[in-house]
């Protein structure tokens, strides 16, 4: 497997970062600013990625003020309001600690569809899915406990693993066993996140612009294809590194 570009780049940049430790006063208060921004950022794009219709400052009067935008769906409040509380649990989980376990994914499966397929919000599904636009078939239904049971299994021997390449290859296979009715790819983002987070990286984001947003669904499209992961490792790697670029502005 040839090396993921920005890998040294990300190891220099994080251990110049974490070198400026501790933080005075004023960086963490700006540093405070940045995330409360970034936490509605990055619950407006990976919704959007899904074809919620919110746009960012739409989204931040739902999730920050509890209103409603005249003209939008209920399930685009809905999704945004339970990506609120899907978002606090992982930084809860983050700031416990907590390793990425079937629990965890279950518990954030279920606030992302709650109100919207109770029936399904939490539980693994149980009738065959197809992605739409992606010639990648989801696995039989019969199979998905024991492929879940696998990739947890996988998850909790990679530790030796750089912490950016395990983190894109458990949102990889998480997308391609496709274990949910809906909310996949949201719930593979946020576990993206946990782990990376878990691991001392900024939060990173996705972004639903066209270009990236076609770059990040080729990247899954050439793994599903190839059944190798350089593509999508390299397309993590980079959001990854823009994020430690945005934290170090941040810092000053």
């Amino acid at each position: 497997m040839t090396p993921t570009p920005y890998l040294a780049e990300i190891d220099a940049l994080k251990a110049r970062l974490d070198a400026r430790r501790p933080l005075s006063p004023e960086q963490v208060r700006g540093l405070v600013t940045v995330f409360e921004a970034e936490e509605t950022d990055y619950i407006h794009e990976s919704n959007a990625i899904e074809g919620n219709t919110l746009t960012l400052a739409e989204t931040e009067i739902v999730i920050r003020r509890g209103l409603t935008v005249a003209g939008k769906p209920l399930k685009d409040h809905l999704e945004a309001k339970n990506h609120l509380v899907a978002f606090r649990l992982l930084q809860r989980l983050v700031a416990d600690r907590t390793l990425f376990t079937e629990s965890v994914l279950l518990q954030l499966h279920a606030y992302i569809l709650h109100g919207i397929e109770d029936e399904w919000a939490g539980r693994y599904r149980t009738v065959p899915v197809r992605i739409s636009g992606s010639r990648h078939i989801p696995p039989n239904p019969l199979k998905v406990p024991d492929l879940m049971a696998g990739l947890f299994a996988w998850y909790h021997t990679s530790a030796a693993g750089h912490p950016v390449e395990v983190a894109a290859d458990l949102h990889l296979r998480l997308a391609q066993v496709h274990p949910f009715i809906d909310g996949n790819g949201r719930v593979c983002r946020l576990a993206l996140n946990l782990h990376l987070l878990c691991h001392g990286f900024p939060l990173t984001i996705i972004r639903s612009v066209r270009d990236q947003r076609a770059a990040y669904y080729h990247a899954l499209s050439a793994a599903d294809e190839s059944g190798q992961s350089e593509a999508f490792r390299a397309f993590v790697a980079e959001r990854v590194f823009e994020s430690l670029r945005r934290y170090e502005e941040a810092l000053g």
